[in-house]
């Protein structure tokens, strides 16, 4: 199965540390995020890993040496955002009928396999939760994808114009997420730089975009650098 692990960005809630490495490489426990995440992904089952580069990529081009599993696309010109960065990879996605997505800041016990199952029978499906923030996407009640809000600033994103918001289910994305190869050429017309969120609202009306609820999600976003000991407590009470 194919993943790609969303690696380039900047990192900057972990600075200092990110001064001198790519967030990929901060160490939990002893080991860095983006080899915790794709022991994780080889364990269920995936063995062709993308992996985006930017910040500090001449590092990870260095860790993965002599990881044949591992290809590498890089975005040293420009940081792409994670639609971009999709559409920057195509040509290394494109040959699998779906592909795993994963941001590699999130530790959890998600099961992957049962994700790429779900998705089958849609065009995405997303891996969300039911946990506090101010941003939600919005569901209707068979968890398809209907819109985005942002419940301090009472925004709300969406391609129905007369979405009521108070009618939809509310969950927090988490980070991680399966896109069938169909999507891809969709995205030819957009700019260089875009969202995947954003991309999905924009196409969630025409495609089956759909929310996946895991029973018994754990999931950690290693976003501070005061969340490290967190994340080793985190991964040892998974086992990993």
């Amino acid at each position: 199965m194919k993943a790609m692990i969303f690696a380039a960005g900047l990192g900057t809630r972990l600075k200092p540390l990110t001064d001198h490495m790519p967030k990929a490489l901060v160490p939990v426990g002893g080991r860095p995020l983006l080899d915790i995440v794709v022991d994780r992904l080889g364990k269920q089952g995936f063995d062709d890993i993308v992996v985006n580069i930017h910040h500090f990529a001449d590092q990870i081009e260095a860790w993965s040496q002599g990881k044949s599993h591992i290809r590498l696309s890089d975005e040293r010109q420009l940081l792409l955002e994670t639609g971009g960065a999709i559409r920057h990879a195509r040509s290394l996605l494109s040959d699998a009928s779906q592909f795993l997505i994963h941001n590699v800041d999130i530790l959890s016990n998600a099961d992957l396999q049962a994700l790429m199952n779900e998705n089958l029978a849609h065009d995405a499906t997303l891996l969300v939760s039911s946990r506090d923030t101010s941003r939600y996407l919005l569901f209707n009640d068979d968890m398809r994808l209907v819109g985005w809000t942002n419940v301090k600033t009472g925004e709300v994103k969406s391609p129905h114009p007369n979405l009521d918001v108070a009618r939809c289910q509310r969950f927090a994305f988490a980070g991680i997420h399966v896109m069938s190869a169909s999507l891809l050429p969709l995205m030819e017309a957009w700019p260089e730089r875009f969202s995947i969120i954003d991309y999905y609202l924009a196409v969630c009306a025409q495609r089956t975009i759909y929310g996946y609820v895991q029973p018994g999600l754990q999931l950690m976003d290693v976003g501070k650098v005061d969340t490290l000991r967190q994340a080793e407590e985190f991964l040892n009470s998974l086992g990993s």
